[in-house]
């Protein structure tokens, strides 16, 4: 039975969360629909494509919809939302014989958000968190995830060390400034289980982890003092996979 809600801005210390927008809680109702504790809408939105889904999946999941659009502004941080889905939190933890992607202290939600779209855009399905790190259910991680977080698995680890010993049998590869090898060059077996590590978006990863695996550079121009996290991740990914 899904908990009795109180519909309130978002915050970390709750059970629930939010999908803001269409697209986003379609991919919900589509990947976890027991979670759903409802759908909202707002009496401004008008009818389309996305909206006939949204009733088709609720209709054969026996999943409330309301039109509230008190609750809605309660809820939302900007004006143009009119779909929301009210999601119970949940788990999906990592599948240890898959290939990972494995962020060490992600510090910005619209960043972890489009790395997840990333991964499950290219295959990669699970992904680990060292902490301390931000909120995956956060709304603003939701939405920029464009509801991927709903079709991935992960995991949190308070170190790395602690994944390792949780998923071992694999290569792995931190991607570094300091890398020893450029991404370019790496010679791998393509069927190879592997982990891609990256750091925080303001330190990267400390030295130690020179010692963690295979250190790779993504080479650029001296224009520049490092990749946006995201990108690094999606031409890193696209790299390992082709």
């Amino acid at each position: 039975m899904k908990e009795e809600i109180v519909l309130k801005r978002y915050n970390k210390s709750m059970h629930h969360s939010y999908s803001f927008g269409a697209a986003g809680t379609i991919e919900l109702l589509k990947h976890t629909p027991e979670s759903v504790i409802k759908i909202i809408l707002s009496n401004r939105l008008k009818e389309d494509a996305h909206i006939d889904i949204i009733y088709d999946i609720c209709k054969k999941r026996n999943i409330p919809i309301e039109v509230n659009e008190k609750a809605i502004n309660r809820i939302a941080d900007k004006q143009n939302i009119f779909v929301i889905g009210v999601f119970e939190k949940f788990k999906k933890n990592i599948v240890s014989s898959a290939s990972h992607i494995v962020l060490v202290n992600p510090s910005n939600m619209g960043n972890l958000g489009t790395i997840i779209r990333s991964c499950v855009g290219f295959g990669i399905n699970n992904l680990a968190l060292i902490t301390p790190c931000v909120d995956i259910f956060d709304p603003k991680t939701v939405r920029a995830s464009m509801g991927a977080v709903f079709n991935l698995n992960f995991s949190h680890y308070n170190t790395f060390d602690n994944y390792l010993e949780e998923n071992d049998a694999r290569k792995i590869y931190t991607l570094m400034l300091k890398g020893s090898t450029n991404i370019n060059k790496l010679q791998r077996d393509k069927k190879e289980r592997f982990s891609l590590v990256f750091g925080n978006e303001a330190t990267g990863l400390d030295d130690s982890f020179l010692e963690k695996g295979k250190s790779v550079l993504i080479k650029h121009t001296d224009s520049v003092d490092s990749l946006n996290l995201p990108v690094a991740v999606g031409i890193s990914i696209y790299a390992f996979l082709n």
